[in-house]
């Protein structure tokens, strides 16, 4: 029959077993705990940047970038984000190209581009744009956004972006674009005027809540950067060079063609000035010239 002394000694080996198997559970839960909050926060501060990254600042989205919602990477275990929808011509398309001015003054000189029905012919028009770090030579989809592309075709005539600085490189996952169009060369400037979205917003009904969805810009695109406000498109515009996730409220007016996506890696290469994924490109990156070929 076990003494006192025996009982005592196996109660207090009982209580240790009990209380390291505690310890443990709790060790375990607290590690679990850490982890989820973790993961939470790895992912509301992706979605934020993002959000940032496209929203910047009035005059410097994307778009995008670009107000957008913010575009994340989809999780394994959800639908992979859309391609930008295929462009259905209708009777609209350069019906009526209105550029009322704008609350800002003109970065630089220059008169806002003619009114009226522009016409979608020819489809293509081939731009050379050349840069201190090489050529940039562009495609526009004149039957897709022709008012887009008079106001670009006009800028271009009137040498608005000769010897202007591209502003802003992103390089997260979701955002890859190189930014250019402002003469002030900080992301506030304009040419005076603003415009409506084009091709792919006319896609969707208004207010089609797929319109605050993201879908994918793919590398080699050319698209309108614009403020918060609703159709605020002005002279700045954005080169995606890897596939990008932003709303499609940005207007694609053009593609960007081989010699000019070897550019933009280059560009991207060096990354941000001072680090981060969203500020001046670290190699300065200036508009020489920009004609009509």
């Amino acid at each position: 029959m076990p003494t006192n002394q025996q009982r005592r000694a196996t109660a207090k080996r009982k209580l240790e077993r009990q209380l390291q198997r505690r310890a443990k559970q709790a060790k375990r839960r607290r590690i679990l705990a850490i982890g989820g909050g973790s993961a939470a926060a790895v992912a509301v501060i992706a979605a934020v940047v993002v959000a940032v990254v496209v929203n910047k600042d009035d005059h410097k989205s994307t778009s995008t970038t670009t107000s957008s919602s913010a575009a994340t990477t989809p999780a394994p275990d959800t639908a992979p984000v859309p391609p930008l929808p295929p462009f259905q011509p209708s009777a609209n398309v350069g019906a009526n190209c209105q550029y009322p001015p704008s609350p800002d003054k003109p970065a630089k000189p220059v008169k806002p581009p003619r009114t009226g029905k522009i016409p979608t012919e020819p489809a293509q028009i081939s731009v050379s744009m050349v840069t201190n770090q090489g050529n940039i030579g562009l495609m526009l989809a004149n039957n897709e956004s022709p008012c887009t592309v008079n106001s670009f075709a006009s800028l271009v005539g009137q040498r608005f972006f000769n010897d202007t600085k591209c502003h802003r490189l992103t390089t997260s996952p979701q955002l890859s674009v190189l930014q250019c169009g402002d003469p002030k060369g900080d992301g506030t400037g304009g040419p005076g005027y603003h415009f409506a979205n084009e091709y792919p917003t006319d896609q969707y009904p208004p207010n089609d809540p797929k319109l605050a969805q993201p879908v994918l810009y793919p590398r080699g695109t050319l698209a309108m950067a614009h403020s918060q406000a609703p159709n605020s498109n002005g002279s700045q515009f954005f080169m995606v060079y890897r596939d990008s996730q932003l709303p499609p409220d940005y207007t694609v007016f053009g593609t960007i063609q081989a010699d000019g996506l070897a550019t933009l890696d280059k560009i991207a290469k060096a990354g941000v000035a001072g680090g981060g994924a969203d500020g001046p490109p670290a190699t300065e990156v200036i508009i020489t010239s920009v004609l009509l070929d």
